[in-house]
């Protein structure tokens, strides 16, 4: 069935067949789809008023208007289930525990520690590890996450938990939400002293939403003020009822700094996953789990911090994390010893990727090195395509003729370099999130993880001079002479959000200065004089404010403004000339103007610049 000629052109309308097409795809993919031209659906864009080339990745939201437009129904297809599909064309199902029930086996259970910032989550996890991560963390704030696994005897047998610390700030929602989805339980640490706030609230959503149990650590009861009981009351609002009170959440009343109640928790966390979790799963098969946290290591490499989910995790497996692949090595443990084999729940270093995951990416074991790079590499061509639709702003041919009139929005262009990928991720999600109008945008060019590079320094040069945001890191020695040589900043940072705020203050300063018209005084017209050479001038009355000579002015006639955009170039008491004349005195005022007649009113004010809030 042919559609009507849309400006000019002929495709075969959809009447509403659905389309699936893949996150960043083309109007070429699309054509392919529905076996149509794909210059013709080129040209229909331009008829929408979109500027689209065939082979470009487009948005989902250009996908619906062109959908719309043909009558189709366009389905894009979710990471996940891009992923799923893909593996699936390699034989490998993710997620889901292969064999019989007679293969599952006990697990330890996973736990994400969430709260709002300093309310002790470190130091909790600090009195659990008996180790002093804090004192490592700039500001003693959690700036990556890390898995750790403890030992603790319950009933009588030794039994084991997996702790991800999750750092503890709104500008890390996209790395906490990531903990709540690689967990079993998740531990609401409240501080008794200070109660329930607005990053509990957030926190404990993200909990929720991941459906998983909440234990909550009421905390900091040692100090003064500390009210455990009111901790209870509130978040009874948010529909965590305590034991006590009739309820089936548990609560453990615990002093980190002390070390106080930390056996309790630990029991409350194994009877919360033996009373509402079946945690189990198959040792025997291919490992797969996720990505906690990457970085590249001088000496080591690319290493990664993974949780093995299922399976069996091995030194020599083949690997596929994300958009990187390669051979285990070596794998090293919470406490840094090389370990042979990692089951589920275990959190290990692993070493011998060839390039950095993301956090957050899952892994899956396969059969050899050629499938690990095969599957890397369509993931990676796949982001590719998501990132540039993304990155890629959809422009209509009437924006394009008006930057082609005005010159181009400023743009703030950065490059951001870490120390670990979840933490150049959690910056540049929360540096897009800032939002200053639509004068001035900001593009992040590139981000990847390790040491300011000259390739870094180079782009920088290459852009416009783009900056350069080292977190935790520092630039190799070539890098830093070529910086210094071309002039490009780099800026370093260790606490994200002064990142943030240098940012905004940045942009902020991109903007255009905005002004407001200040009244500065009016002055009635009692008399006409004709001065040669000059033309007329009027003699008035000042009747408020001042009249400041060479201000801006516009003459007033009953109401209505009939001169306006002139200027006072003469102002004089008497027969001296006068910078400015207050209200209740006469002068004489001459704007370049002749047609003053009685009674009119001069107006003078300026334009101020106005402070952008």
């Amino acid at each position: 069935m042919q559609a009507p000629a849309i400006g000019g052109v002929q495709v075969p309308r959809g009447g509403g067949q659905a389309i699936r097409l893949p996150r960043g795809a083309s109007l070429s993919d699309f054509a392919d789809k529905i076996g149509a031209n794909p210059a013709s659906l080129v040209q229909i864009m331009m008829h929408l008023g979109e500027m689209v080339t065939a082979t470009q990745s487009v948005n989902e939201e250009t996908l619906q208007l062109l959908g719309a437009e043909l009558d189709y129904v366009i389905q894009v297809v979710s990471p996940e289930e891009e992923d799923r599909e893909l593996l699936e064309s390699f034989d490998i199902e993710f997620g889901e525990d292969e064999g019989d029930e007679d293969d599952l086996a006990p697990r330890p259970p996973v736990v994400t520690v969430m709260g709002h910032v300093d309310h002790g989550k470190t130091k909790l996890l600090d009195a659990i590890r008996k180790t002093n991560v804090a004192a490592r963390e700039a500001g003693g704030i959690t700036q990556h996450i890390g898995a750790y696994q403890v030992e603790t005897e319950h009933e009588g047998r030794e039994r084991k938990i997996t702790f991800i610390d999750t750092p503890g700030h709104e500008a890390f929602t996209a790395m906490r939400a990531r903990g709540a989805q690689a967990t079993d339980i998740a531990v609401l640490v409240v501080a008794a002293d200070d109660g329930v706030k607005p990053q509990t609230i957030e926190a404990l959503n993200h909990a929720q939403a991941a459906n998983v149990p909440i234990v909550v650590a009421v905390n900091k009861i040692d100090r003064e003020g500390a009210d455990p009981s009111k901790v209870r009351g509130q978040l009874t609002e948010y529909g965590l009822v305590a034991e006590e009170y009739g309820g089936s959440t548990l609560f453990a009343d615990i002093s980190a700094l002390n070390g106080t109640g930390i056996e309790g928790l630990l029991e409350s966390i194994l009877l919360t996953a033996d009373a509402e979790l079946d945690l189990r799963a198959n040792p025997s098969m291919d490992a797969q789990g996720i990505a906690i946290e990457a970085h590249l290591d001088r000496g080591r490499g690319p290493v990664a911090t993974v949780l093995v989910q299922r399976g069996t995790l091995r030194v020599g497996d083949s690997i596929v994390c994300g958009d990187a692949f390669g051979r285990v090595r070596a794998m090293l443990d919470d406490n840094g010893d090389p370990v042979a084999e990692a089951d589920p729940s275990r959190p290990v270093l692993v070493m011998g990727l060839t390039a950095v995951p993301s956090a957050g990416d899952n892994f899956i074991v396969v059969s050899d090195d050629r499938m690990a790079r095969q599957i890397a590499q369509q993931r990676a061509a796949r982001q590719r395509s998501a990132d540039m639709a993304r990155s890629g702003r959809r422009r209509s041919l009437e924006e394009i003729f008006k930057d082609m009139e005005k010159g181009q929005v400023n743009e703030l262009k950065l490059i951001i370099k870490g120390d670990v990928s979840g933490s150049v991720e959690a910056l540049e999600d929360a540096l897009l999130k800032i939002d200053v109008g639509d004068e001035v945008t900001l593009r992040v060019l590139h981000r990847a993880v390790g040491a300011i590079t000259e390739y870094d320094v180079n782009l920088a040069i290459a852009d416009d001079n783009a900056v350069i945001i080292g977190f935790n890191v520092r630039p190799e020695v070539r890098a830093r002479d070529l910086a210094e040589r071309e002039g490009v900043d780099i800026r370093y940072y260790s606490v994200i959000y002064q990142a943030i705020e240098e940012v905004e203050a940045a942009l902020k300063g991109m903007l255009k200065p905005e002004f407001e018209e200040v009244q500065m005084g009016t002055a009635e017209v009692r008399e006409v004089f004709r001065v040669p050479k000059i033309g007329n001038v009027a003699g008035c009355l000042v009747r408020s404010g001042t009249i400041v000579r060479n201000s801006k002015a516009r003459i007033i006639r009953d109401g209505a403004v009939v001169a306006d955009n002139l200027t006072v170039s003469s102002l004089r008491r008497f027969k001296d000339d006068a910078t400015e004349v207050r209200e209740g005195f006469e002068c004489g005022i001459g704007v370049g103007y002749n047609d003053i007649k009685l009674d009119d009113v001069i107006e003078t004010f300026e334009m101020r610049e106005k402070p952008r809030a």
